[in-house]
């Protein structure tokens, strides 16, 4: 099976704007993305549409490819990515291109997913440690069915553990956090990319949805391993942090 990796990297972003270019442990954030990509999966290309992260990426020896700017989201910046490429590979790997930590491993557990051949998208979750991190809403939950596969994606705390105190939820129930990686298999990509946004999607801001609403089956593998994105200077700070611990 073919695997390829499609980092989709913006300027222009609300919070942070040209963050793929901001200067980590002295190289670009999207260079480390970059690197992390290759280390595991044979081809990988930033999928952008600034010229100046194009041009980063291919000092740095890397692959870029332009897309058009008036994506909505990464998902269908990656599709157009793929018809650009021609790659004839089986599955695309979403990597994000503001997670410069992403892990070998974490890419792997995704890569396995579709050594079953049922598996349409394959996502990652890992085990909140607490209960204040289960009640944030910027960190989606993830409830599964017994196979493995996402039943719903919420920002809300789900599911309501009954007659017990908040506090003991987590001693009841694995709470698993969302993390933004997926894959597709190449078909599915270009199906749901003509999908229009549901109306669950809509109320919770979550892509996702719009899959699931629409019969497709994302499967879930389990990480142990917590990254650090960066969708603020503050989170650079915390990234530049991380670095200096993990001695990169």
């Amino acid at each position: 099976m073919k695997f390829i990796a499609i980092i989709p990297a913006r300027y222009a972003s609300t919070r942070f704007p040209g963050k793929p270019l901001a200067m980590l442990g002295g190289k670009p954030v999207i260079q480390r993305v970059y690197e992390q990509a290759i280390s595991v999966l044979p081809e990988a290309y930033v999928a952008t549409d600034d010229q100046r992260i194009f041009q980063c990426v291919e000092a740095f020896g890397g692959h870029a490819v332009m897309t058009r700017t008036d994506h909505k989201s990464g998902t269908d910046r990656i599709q157009e990515a793929v018809e650009h490429i021609g790659t004839d590979a089986d599955v695309i790997i979403n990597i994000q291109g503001d997670e410069p930590f992403v892990q070998a491993s974490q890419l792997q557990t995704l890569m396995q997913l579709f050594d079953d051949p049922t598996t349409q998208i394959g996502t990652l979750g890992k085990r909140f440690e607490t209960m204040e991190a289960v009640q944030n809403p910027n960190s989606p939950k993830i409830v599964c069915d017994l196979r493995g596969f996402a039943l719903y994606f919420s920002r809300s705390v789900i599911p309501f553990v009954r007659g017990k105190e908040t506090a003991e939820w987590l001693q009841h129930y694995p709470y698993l956090k969302h993390l933004g990686l997926y894959a597709y298999r190449r078909e599915v990509l270009r199906q749901v990319t003509q999908l229009p946004q549901s109306p669950l999607e809509k109320a919770e801001s979550l892509e996702q949805l719009r899959w699931l609403e629409n019969g497709y089956r994302i499967r879930v593998g389990l990480t142990d391993v917590e990254t650090v994105g960066i969708d603020t200077p503050e989170d650079l700070a915390r990234a530049e942090a991380f670095l200096a611990a993990m001695k990169l």
